[in-house]
Order: C-alpha cells, then structure tokens, then sequence
C-alpha cells in the first residue's frame, strides 16, 4: 500500500529583469524590462533625467508583442525624449543655473585655481579653472558644496522651528527622489536643487525637515510643510515642471 504525500508547491520566484539597449532615432537608451503578475496591460516609463527607460509587462507576454509595442512608440518617445538634453553646454561659453539664475561658464586657463560665480559688467559668470575636460566635474563639485550651504542653514533654521534635533546632513546625486529623512534625523538632498530657484531650495529644506515630525505624507505632514513653506505649491509645480531637465545634465 502507498501513500500519497502531498508537498507544498514552493512560490516561484519572479523572472529577472531584462536589461536591453533600445535604439531612439541614434539615441541608445538602458532598458528594463519587468514582468508583473498583476500587470494587466504593457506600461513604459521614463526615468527621471531621460537617461533610461523602465517597462512593466503582464507575465509571459511573447517577446513580439513587447517587440511590436515599443516599434509603435517609437514617435512617443522621441518627442518625450526631446526635452531631456544631454548636453547642458558644460563648456567655455556655455550656461549652468545656479540659484534660478542661469551663468555663463567662463574657462579661466589657469590649471589652479577655485570655481567661484561672480559678476562682470552685469552677467552673472561662473569662473572655472582646470583642464578643460575637467569643466564639468568641477562645476559639480562647486553646486555640491553651494548646495550643502544652503541646504544646512535652510534645515536649521526650519529643524529649529519645530523643535526637531536633526542628526546629520549629506548630500546626494539621486534620480528617484530629490531628498529623504530617516527615523533617526539623518537628512539627505540631492545636490542638483541648487540649480533651482531660492524658494525650490527652501522648499526641499522645509520638506524633508517636516519629517522630523511626520514620517508619512499625510494632512499633518502637510500642513506642517506649508507652514515651514508658505510657498509649498509652486515650488511643488517648479519641480514637477523642470525637475528633469536638472537631473538630465551630465557633469561628466
């Protein structure tokens, strides 16, 4: 006499993503591919900065149909892809925002020597020296150090506002998000804000200040935000506009 053991199926692990390169019209973008057992439909997105592209599909959809969707938006994306500039002119001559305020890039010649914004006969300048090839690297380090500037005096002043301790302050080079607060008060920004208007910057200070004391998105977190920030909302709308094109710029 046999018995019969019945086993417990174990749960299948979700197929891996599906990293390609997709040709846009001489364009060459990262692609990911995931397949979803919830999905219901194809999705594809753009990542933040226009620099890969993420793509969400029902499980075990055949390769031609993913293949025969992206062929039929292929326009879409071109015309998406049109506003994402990888080259911010980050050259002698060309421009960088710095607080809003867009400078023109003067190489200085010399190999020594800070980057600095200064103004001559009116236009705002920013000063950089160092090889050439170089102009852009030191162009992110002089926002990085600007940023934490601002950033660490806007978060004192709003973290003393609410009584709230914060613990540390770093600065980041992030896509998906433009700052973050842990449970323990670390705070982190991005460092690309300081390409955005004064009120923006103030804006991601009183934002992730207010997570000190709501750690969620909720009413009180809020209001609580727009009490630090009077101008929460169109600094919101400033990002949601613009946002892309700063993390768009490749300083490399």
């Amino acid at each position: 006499m046999f018995s019969l053991l019945k086993t417990r199926s174990k749960a299948r692990k979700p197929a891996p993503p599906e990293m390609r390169t997709l040709d846009v019209a001489g364009r060459l973008m990262p692609l990911t591919i995931k397949q979803h057992d919830r999905a219901t439909r194809i999705t594809l997105r753009i990542e933040p900065g226009g620099r890969a592209l993420k793509m969400t599909v029902p499980k075990g959809l055949a390769a031609r149909e993913v293949n025969a969707f992206l062929d039929r938006h292929q326009g879409w994306l071109l015309t998406k892809l049109a506003k994402f500039s990888t080259d911010a002119g980050l050259r002698d001559g060309g421009e960088i925002l710095l607080r809003g305020v867009s400078h023109r890039i003067q190489h200085s010649g010399s190999l020594r020597g800070l980057t600095e914004a200064v103004s001559i006969d009116g236009r705002q300048v920013l000063r950089v020296s160092g090889m050439p090839e170089h102009v852009g690297r030191r162009i992110a380090a002089f926002l990085k150090k600007e940023a934490r500037a601002d950033l660490a005096r806007l978060a004192t002043m709003h973290a003393g506002t609410i009584r709230a301790p914060i613990r540390s302050i770093s600065m980041k080079d992030t896509r998906s998000r433009w700052g973050s607060c842990s449970s323990e008060g670390n705070l982190s920004f991005s460092w690309r804000i300081v390409m955005a208007p004064p009120s923006v910057i103030d804006y991601l200070a009183a934002h992730e200040v207010a997570h000190l004391k709501e750690m969620n998105h909720g009413p009180h977190f809020w209001a609580l935000c727009g009490k630090l920030c009077p101008g929460m909302d169109e600094a919101k709308s400033w990002l949601k506009r613009h946002g892309s094109q700063l993390h768009a710029i490749d300083f490399d």
